[in-house]
C-alpha cells in the first residue's frame, strides 16, 4: 500500500485503519497526533477511519525538553 507520510511516498504493509498505522509506526498512545487527507483524527476514531492507496498523512510526536 502506498501512503504519503509527513511529505514522503512511503509503501506500508496492507493497512485498514488508522490504528493499524499507529501500530506499524509505534505511535505512542499519549502526545502524538494524525491528520488524514487535511483532517486531524481524534484517537477514539482510529479504529473506525479507513485508510486508502494514496491517502496524505501527517503524523506528529510530541517531543518535550528544555
Amino acid at each position: 500500500m502506498r501512503l504519503i507520510i509527513n511529505g514522503q511516498d512511503r509503501e506500508a504493509p496492507a493497512l485498514g485503519t488508522v490504528a493499524d498505522l499507529a501500530r506499524w509506526l509505534d505511535l505512542p498512545g499519549f502526545g502524538s497526533a494524525v491528520e488524514l487527507n487535511g483532517v486531524v483524527v481524534r484517537k477514539a476514531e482510529y479504529e473506525a477511519v479507513a485508510l486508502l492507496e494514496g491517502d496524505r498523512l501527517e503524523v506528529v510526536r510530541l517531543v518535550g525538553g528544555g
